[in-house]
């Protein structure tokens, strides 16, 4: 079961505040916990609040502190937008939203409002939001004013604009529909839509549209002179009261409200008495403008009234209170309890609230954003700090990278180098790292040296390393960095971004050696592509694995996909797709695949299959029709290094992705290699998946 859903609509006044007020209600049948979040709250002006946040809580009583319930205003999230910072937007909803989704059982998600200003962005960010935080969308959009063929066209473009993002809709509520039209909408949809997206029509109600003479009052700004009592009064129409009585009683209809000048006296007693009138449709309320009030004897026949309806002086003339009046469009506010209620009860009356419990339950999220894959791995990495050391501690990457690990406390660090060394560099560089947080340990002049050079000969004399080869050994910081994860001193290592590749792995194949039952150490790459995170293996390691390599390859880098949260589905890369390929390179792949099968019967893989057919939905149904892999693979297998590694420097700099490795599978121990041209960024997100690795021991 998943744990959030979003709300978004496309358009302002939608009526996506009563879905969301029905979905929490419907909850709170299911579990005790639930949370409400709304990322980008409307601008609020002089209040402090988002109205519809503080409607929630205080209705349902939510034990959540409003500042828990938002991330930024839309004027904040506009700034970002306008400086390109929508990566630093979305990093800060994502720390938010996990925050509260950790302590409930269900989060409620509301999108943006449609009321300000940027509205051309509003669907994006909306749409980066959900898809950020894995939730299936409820789409409410608004019949007001529209055809039924505006309202039918206007859902399913809707739908397919979410689909073209790789979002899932779970459902369309389409909102104020005429009734006369709610029976043609719900057909139409029904027909036209997938039959996993349930389809909701809600007629148009007044007593849900229409303001109340509350809100009339705070939208005036206007003095409460009589009827504080019927302040809920429902206003439908309106009318100008500038003519004569005679004229002006022909223009009231039900649940009326008559702006009038405050010096019409004669206008205002005729409206009090064709409310009390059953001759006459209900008055809702009187508005006096241009900043009189009634005289005394005016004032004194109203309060010897019975009932009075409510009574509002402004200072506005009539003309512009009219314009305001006519602009009102009602919220469902806190304490409107007889608005909540209707609302809750028309969401229960025309949405299928068990189906859609039903869907709930069993919707499974596919696929990871690279931003929730960021924040997700700090998160694994924060939760059960481990100890890694870092071989090439004068490197300035290194030092930097070091700087931000300790400012995050993601995890411990050991530098290997020269400490007057390090300390300069830090200085001439003006690098934040406080040296007091960290070990920094010469090989040299270790302790641990000695120890170090007696196991390393213990281990090696077999392979003719006497004991001075095993000194001199043991003063590369490569063979005392992995020295010191053999012995337990430190959980990991991190090297590569001065030495190479072999330099590097060396000394962990000597003696850290691999897994039980695996025969081929092997790597994969996190690729953080715009939308998606997919692992690619083996770019980095071997140049040309046989059949039963590759078959390795492919279940440690499956198993490694779901060890960080991505579902694999595995795609055996080959120049050819299915069976249309002949030659020795497909054929190992197709080898290659078989012995996954047999071995794995439970992964979803398939191969060979070429790289476009792969990750391309509408290639991978034409090359591969019915295939639980093409054109959704998340986990790619390249048949050899010459291959594997052209396509992820290929990826990474035709589309800005970030590759996160490489990060070495099947050793008893982790160790991982960076590259010579590796930045800071590169260091920092392998030290954290390096850290995970160290959790699973």
């Amino acid at each position: 079961m998943i744990k959030t859903v979003f709300v978004a609509s496309t358009e302002p006044y939608s009526g996506k505040s009563l879905v969301s007020l029905g979905l929490v209600n419907m909850l709170l049948g299911k579990a005790q916990k639930i949370g409400f979040f709304k990322p980008i709250t409307s601008d609020t002006g002089e209040q402090k609040k988002d109205s519809h946040i503080d409607t929630i809580l205080s209705n349902f009583d939510l034990p959540i502190a409003y500042e828990d319930t938002n991330a930024l205003t839309w004027a904040e999230a506009m700034r970002q937008v306008d400086t390109e910072s929508q990566g630093e937007m979305i990093d800060t909803i994502i720390r938010k939203f996990k925050y509260l989704e950790e302590k409930y059982d269900f989060t409620v998600v509301e999108g943006t409002d449609y009321r300000g200003e940027g509205t051309a962005f509003e669907f994006e960010i909306n749409a980066q939001i959900a898809k950020n935080l894995r939730a299936p969308v409820i789409v409410v959009i608004s019949g007001e004013n529209k055809t039924t063929a505006q309202v039918v066209n206007g859902a399913l473009t809707t739908i397919r604009n979410f689909e073209l993002r790789e979002i899932q809709v779970m459902a369309i509520v389409a909102n104020k529909i005429s009734p006369e039209s709610a029976q043609d909408v719900q057909e139409l949809l029904t027909n036209q839509v997938s039959s996993e997206i349930l389809v909701s029509v809600i007629p148009e109600n007044k007593s849900l549209q229409n303001p109340t003479m509350k809100e009339v009052l705070e939208r005036l700004g206007g003095k409460l002179l009589f009827g504080k009592e019927h302040l809920a009064n429902q206003v439908d129409n309106f009318v100008t009261g500038a003519m004569q009585v005679p004229n002006f009683l022909n223009y009231l209809k039900e649940n009326v409200l008559i702006v009038t000048p405050g010096d019409r006296g004669d206008i205002m007693i005729s409206a009090l008495q064709a409310n009390l009138s059953t001759s006459y449709p209900k008055v809702s309320g009187i508005v006096l403008t241009a900043g009189y009030q009634p005289e005394k004897p005016i004032v004194r026949l109203i309060e010897g009234l019975q009932t009075v309806v409510p009574i509002i002086a402004v200072k506005t003339g009539t003309f512009e209170t009219s314009n305001i009046v006519g602009a009102i469009r009602s919220k469902i506010s806190s304490g409107d309890t007889k608005k909540i209620q209707l609302a809750i009860d028309t969401f229960n009356k025309y949405v299928n609230v068990s189906e859609l419990d039903k869907r709930l339950v069993t919707f499974t999220p596919s696929g990871i954003t690279p931003r929730m894959f960021q924040y997700q791995i700090t998160s694994w990495a924060k939760s059960d700090k481990k100890h890694i050391v870092l071989p090439e501690g004068t490197d300035e990457r290194i030092l930097k990278a070091a700087a931000r690990l300790l400012a995050q406390d993601i995890v411990r660090l050991t530098l290997l180098g020269n400490p007057e060394e390090i300390q300069n560099i830090i200085t001439r560089l003006d690098i934040n790292l406080d040296l007091s947080k960290i070990a920094i340990i010469d090989p040299h002049n270790s302790d641990y040296y000695d120890d170090f050079v007696n196991t390393l000969y213990e281990l090696r004399k077999n392979k003719n390393v006497n004991m001075e080869m095993a000194r001199d050994m043991m003063t590369d910081v490569s063979y005392f960095g992995t020295m010191m994860v053999y012995k337990g001193v430190a959980d990991g290592m991190v090297s590569g971004a001065v030495h190479t590749t072999q330099h590097t792995i060396r000394p962990a194949l000597q003696f850290v050696k691999t897994k039980p039952g695996i025969s081929v150490v092997s790597s994969v790459f996190f690729m953080c592509l715009p939308d998606r995170v997919s692992v690619f293996g083996d770019c980095a390691v071997n140049p040309n694995p046989t059949a039963e390599q590759l078959a390795e390859i492919a279940i440690s880098s499956a198993e490694s996909g779901q060890r960080f949260g991505i579902e694999p589905r595995v795609a055996m890369l080959s120049y050819s797709s299915g069976t249309s390929g002949e030659g020795e390179d497909v054929e190992k792949v197709r080898r290659a695949t078989e012995i996954v099968k047999a071995k794995r019967p439970d992964l979803k893989i398939e191969g060979p299959i070429q790289y476009d057919a792969a990750v391309d939905p509408v290639v991978g149904q034409s090359k591969m029709p019915g295939s639980e892999v093409a054109g959704k693979a998340s986990v790619l297998i390249f048949p050899d290094l010459n291959t594997g590694n052209n396509t992820y420097k290929a990826v990474q700099r035709e589309t800005g992705a970030l590759a996160i490795g490489p990060m070495l599978q099947g050793l008893n121990k982790p160790v991982n290699d960076l590259s010579r041209g590796c930045t800071v960024d590169d260091v920092f997100n392998t030290v954290i998946i390096t850290a995970i690795q160290c959790q699973d021991k």
